[in-house]
């Protein structure tokens, strides 16, 4: 597996620095399905970049991070013509990295590919909870004939029996998904982003208390003021403390095993979009390796 060296790579951090590698960022920049805006696959090399400036000690923490964790950065790499071969192709990297004990994180690209991701993890998993945030669903058995298209993104992981999924910051579902829904609720829990003032934060708690959890994390669940640069925006969405939050909650109470970030559609002359998923990236790295399980 090439890697790029540690200037080049996410934070940019001083070629002497040397430790092993807990965490892994995988560049998947793929672009099959959009539906609107355009522009996914160049969100990888943006979120590196824009990586370069986030500050590198955590208040929370009170440390650098990174100094105790270890991250290596993938060299880009072609991604697969056809979605399903790219779908593939992400779950070989993923796989191998489980079987060293790598934390991966990849940095898509769009929504679609999280099946793919997550296939690994299903294999040594008997039960898998996947921490959704969205401001859709993605609940479609398919979009515009695409049963792996980007709105599908999470019905395809539901074809695996034992996925659970937990969504927050819903706020933009089809008839179709809500009737699917409403006949596997047993299987899928939503924080809608209209109930966010009544949101019980301690059954999510306890939902995922001691449980194997994925996170996939797509952009437009921030709201629209404070993330415009994905390809379907949607108002009414998630703010960064309260995000952050539930990620840290997550990482308390659970066994997060790996993690995805997708639809960052980056906006020429704006970079400041760039730098919050590269800072989102730098928060669940750093939560996952650095707080303490109850």
């Amino acid at each position: 597996m090439n890697y790029l060296s540690n200037k080049q790579g996410f934070l940019g951090i001083d070629n002497n620095f040397k430790i092993k590698e807990k965490a892994v960022i995988v560049p998947f920049g793929l672009e099959k399905t959009v539906s609107y805006g355009s522009g996914t696959k160049n969100g990888p090399k943006e979120i590196i970049k824009a990586s370069h400036q986030v500050e590198l000690f955590d208040e929370d923490l009170n440390c650098d991070p990174y100094k105790k964790i270890g991250i290596k950065t993938i060299k880009p790499f072609k991604i697969k013509s056809k979605i399903e071969d790219a779908l593939k192709q992400i779950e070989k990297i993923n796989k191998n990295l489980l079987s060293k004990k790598i934390f991966p994180l990849v940095l898509g690209g769009e929504h679609s590919i999280t099946p793919g991701c997550i296939r690994p993890f299903i294999k040594k998993s008997e039960k898998l909870y996947l921490l959704h945030f969205d401001a859709h669903a993605d609940l479609r058995q398919s979009y515009n004939g695409n049963k792996f298209s980007h709105a599908s993104a999470i019905r395809r992981c539901l074809d695996y029996k034992n996925i659970n999924v937990i969504s927050f910051g819903i706020r933009n579902i089809s008839s179709n998904e809500a009737i699917y829904l409403d006949k596997n609720k047993n299987r899928i829990k939503i924080f809608w982003g209209k109930d966010k003032k009544k949101w019980d934060l301690n059954y999510f708690r306890k939902i995922i208390k001691n449980k194997k959890v994925y996170i996939t994390f797509d952009i437009d669940s921030f709201d629209l003021s404070l993330m415009p640069a994905t390809g379907t925006p949607e108002p009414g969405g998630l703010f960064w403390n309260e995000t952050i939050n539930i990620i840290k909650i997550a990482c308390k109470a659970s066994n997060v095993l790996g993690a995805d970030i997708n639809e960052l559609a980056p906006i020429k002359g704006f970079p400041g979009y760039n730098f919050l998923a590269a800072k989102l990236a730098y928060k669940i790295l750093s939560y996952k390796f650095l707080t303490s399980r109850y």
